[in-house]
């Protein structure tokens, strides 16, 4: 199967070297100087630049040329910037090509997840063959080869194991699921939490504090994720509790590192200058907040951050009225 990869960032590179093991993969890279290096050493400059790829990957800064003959498309680029870069590709992408998503983000304008924006930029595809792979997936582990598992989702259970045997090496491990709004969902809805982890690393803050904002923020993405249309099921999986734990906890999550930042008292303008890589919870989070607002959802982690983000509240203001909110029953966790 021949195997585009669109996005060369940190994750679009590690995937095109997971699938590229066993797959030609084309791998499309915004700027020229990128792909021609990546063809000449087999490493990307600006991403994992200690990654090698495998021979059977091969760069090109010509989108039609990474989608014309693709057998299965999957999109690494931001959410900010997937539906352009998708437009200009639509009349070459055939209606029964799977898309496979990797990007876990809102678009703002729209609050589409971005398999719904793929919908929408190619109307006559085949919505069965539109899904996402989802997970916790840290792209740095991922390229050394440490173990890690993740979830290929496609309402289409034939479509989805295909696509799982694609994926699947010995050190990354593919499960299926059918329930692609759940699984996509987490993904994007988790940004804000790990931000707000992120800020509780950078207060100072210890592990009962993680464990009761991991746990709360998990009641808090079901609660929303659900009401999307997603199961609850999938919430307690890879793609809902693992990618959580993954991008609260760990140093390496671009939202983290974005918290933590905000936390040690850095302002979001300078943290974001020094990043060289899109931190998608920045964007999403406002987009959440109006989602939950649209399905009436209560989400007071999420408005915390982007009280922070966006108007300016400090993190220890943000944790005091958190915990000033009046008291009630766990059980009323995944209602309220």
């Amino acid at each position: 199967m021949r195997i585009a990869v669109i996005g060369a960032g940190s994750w679009g590179t590690a995937v095109a070297g997971i699938v590229g093991a066993t797959h030609p993969t084309v791998l499309w890279a915004r700027r020229d100087d990128v792909a021609d290096t990546i063809n000449a050493t087999h490493h990307n400059p600006s991403y994992l630049s200690d990654y090698l790829l495998p021979t059977t990957v091969t760069a090109t800064s010509n989108l039609a040329d990474a989608v014309v003959e693709a057998e299965a498309i999957v999109m690494g680029v931001p959410s900010h910037g997937y539906r352009g870069v998708l437009a200009q590709v639509a009349g070459l992408v055939q209606p029964t090509t799977p898309v496979v998503s990797l990007t876990k983000g809102i678009e703002r304008d729209t609050l589409m997840r971005m398999t719904q924006v793929t919908a929408d930029v190619l109307p006559g595809h085949d919505p069965d063959r539109i899904g996402v792979l989802t997970g916790p997936n840290l792209a740095g582990e991922i390229a050394l080869g440490q173990p890690a598992a993740s979830v290929v989702a496609f309402s289409d259970l034939a479509v989805a194991e295909s696509l799982q045997a694609v994926f699947m090496t010995p050190t990354f491990r593919v499960y299926t699921n059918q329930d692609v709004i759940g699984a996509e969902s987490a993904g994007a809805l988790k940004n804000a939490m790990a931000i707000a982890a992120g800020m509780a690393d950078g207060l100072g803050f210890g592990d009962n504090t993680m464990a009761a904002l991991i746990t709360r923020a998990l009641a808090e993405l079901t609660r929303l994720g659900v009401a999307m249309g997603g199961s609850p099921i999938t919430f307690a999986g890879l793609a809902g509790m693992g990618d959580l734990i993954a991008t609260c906890v760990s140093s390496s999550s671009r939202n983290h590192r974005v918290g933590y930042g905000l936390g040690r008292g850095k302002s979001l303008d300078d943290i974001i200058a020094e990043m060289n890589m899109v931190a998608e919870g920045v964007k999403s989070t406002r987009g959440i907040l109006d989602l939950a607002a649209h399905y009436q959802v209560e989400m007071p982690i999420t408005e915390q951050v982007g009280r922070v983000l966006y108007e300016g509240a400090s993190p220890a203001d943000a944790v005091a009225t958190l915990m000033s909110r009046g008291a009630r029953s766990e059980h009323d966790s995944y209602d309220g």
